[in-house]
């Protein structure tokens, strides 16, 4: 299974530098279209390569979904928790209930007592 990992990865590698190199061409990202630029007073553009928007672009939306995973998986995270220590707490409970009720008895006694 690594060795399929790691063709598809350098696979994967191989396209996104294909893709890289035919799109080296500079493209410029502007903030606010070119008409309202000149009415608002914000002219902030920036010139890259093609590669870098698309690529980045693909970042971006990882990143986001990731996020937007996390905060949704919140309530199953909080929940998986407050029943790990409900279950720590109940095993800490029955080893106090077992050590009662074997009190001042055999070991051995009470460990065959347990078995059944």
């Amino acid at each position: 299974m690594r060795y399929i990992r790691y063709a598809f990865l350098a696979a994967l590698g191989v396209v996104l530098i294909s893709v890289s190199m035919a799109n080296r061409e500079a493209v410029t990202l502007r903030l606010v279209p070119e008409e309202l630029s000149g009415l608002l007073g914000l002219n902030w553009s920036i010139t890259l390569p093609l590669f870098v928007v698309v690529l980045g672009g693909i970042a971006v939306g990882l990143i986001l979904g990731f996020v937007w995973e996390w905060l949704r998986e919140h309530k199953h995270r909080r929940d998986a928790s407050r029943k790990s220590r409900e279950v720590v707490q109940l095993k800490r409970e029955v080893n106090q209930l077992k050590d009662h009720k074997h009190k001042g008895k055999d070991e051995v006694l009470a460990i065959l007592d347990e078995a059944s």
